[in-house]
């Protein structure tokens, strides 16, 4: 009895372990940070998300962004209107918000997700322009 009890709680274990990696790793996968040049030349023609403020965005965005604000209560809502299987890209101010966003974004099934390294601060500082 005791040791099945034992081996049916270390199988638990075992399969609990494995759930959680396999999540971790299609999350990981999913997620690409790019630096500035690389975003640009890949976002082209692409969905563009600026998950900022509707006041920072209005500040100066990235051409062709939709703003979808992060700390809005309906914002997967928002981003669950595009297409999983396409590739979206998302930054923010800084890239902390982007960080969280992408990993919701991993969670609710989008299989790309490009975060801009640095966010639109990092853009900027190397020489790339935004439009207001």
């Amino acid at each position: 009895m005791k040791t099945t009890l034992k081996l049916s709680i270390l199988v638990l274990i075992t399969v609990l372990g494995i759930s959680c990696n396999t999540k971790s790793q299609s999350q990981s996968d999913a997620i690409k940070v790019l630096a500035p040049t690389e975003f640009k030349a890949k976002s082209a023609n692409q969905t563009i998300v600026d998950i900022r403020t509707p006041e920072e965005f209005s500040q100066g965005h990235i051409e062709g962004a939709v703003n979808i604000n992060y700390f809005d209560s309906n914002f997967m809502d928002q981003i669950a209107k595009y297409d999983k299987n396409q590739p979206i890209f998302i930054y923010c101010r800084s890239g902390n918000r982007t960080s969280a966003a992408s990993k919701k974004a991993a969670d609710f099934g989008f299989k790309e997700i490009y975060d801009l390294e640095g966010g639109i601060l990092y853009w900027m500082k190397n020489g790339n322009e935004t439009v207001k």
